[in-house]
């Protein structure tokens, strides 16, 4: 099991890949374990804050740099990275109630990169294909984060993959149905109604 001590340990040894593997290694998530790797140091921090969230330890003496570091690792245009490593980082800044510049501007960033069918690219060009994997890896970080559904289209993120469910691939399909379940009941009845068999 991973303890704050140990995941204070990799930390501070930098040892980001085998740390973000670790922490990786049980969660449905590991299924975008590629994606999280184009940014090891960003993703291993985000990861760490929500692993430390979920152990009730969200005031250990590593939360503070693991913020610090993720606000010091945010590009100019508002992402990590890449789109999936942003997901994260976004969801690991907000919890405990957490607000600000940084979130506000990596929310921008999806936004942004949102497609007009309704999902995101792996690489963060507008103009690239969507990815499935990694739109529901957004939608499972996101799914039920307020700001993300004010800014970006989640009606039409939530309806791709609705009416695209039977050909998902397996990992996509598994992130999806993850992500479902972190869907708000008002919005998925909504946004099941508005995408119905017609």
């Amino acid at each position: 099991m991973l303890t704050t001590r140990y995941i204070e340990r990799l930390w501070d040894a930098r040892k980001y890949s085998q740390m973000l593997g670790e922490l990786l290694a049980p969660r449905v998530e590991s299924l975008a374990g590629d994606e999280l790797n184009q940014s090891p140091t960003a993703a291993a921090a985000a990861l760490a804050l929500i692993r430390l969230d979920e152990l009730h330890q969200p005031h250990a003496s590593l939360c503070p740099r693991l913020i610090r570091s993720l606000v010091a690792f945010q590009e100019a245009d508002g992402g990590w990275g890449d789109v999936a490593v942003t997901a994260l980082c976004v969801r690991a800044l907000s919890l405990q109630n957490g607000q600000g510049l940084a979130i506000e501007r990596g929310i921008a960033y999806l936004a942004a990169l949102q497609q007009p069918g309704g999902i995101w690219p792996k690489i963060p060009f507008r103009r690239m294909p969507a990815d499935a994997l990694v739109s529901a890896f957004v939608m499972l970080q996101l799914a039920d984060h307020a700001d993300f559904h004010a800014a970006v289209d989640f009606d039409a993120a939530f309806g791709w993959f609705e009416s695209h469910r039977w050909t998902l691939d397996p990992a996509a399909k598994a992130l999806w149905d993850h992500a479902r379940l972190r869907v708000p009941a008002p919005l998925t009845t909504r946004a099941c109604a508005e995408t119905s068999w017609s």
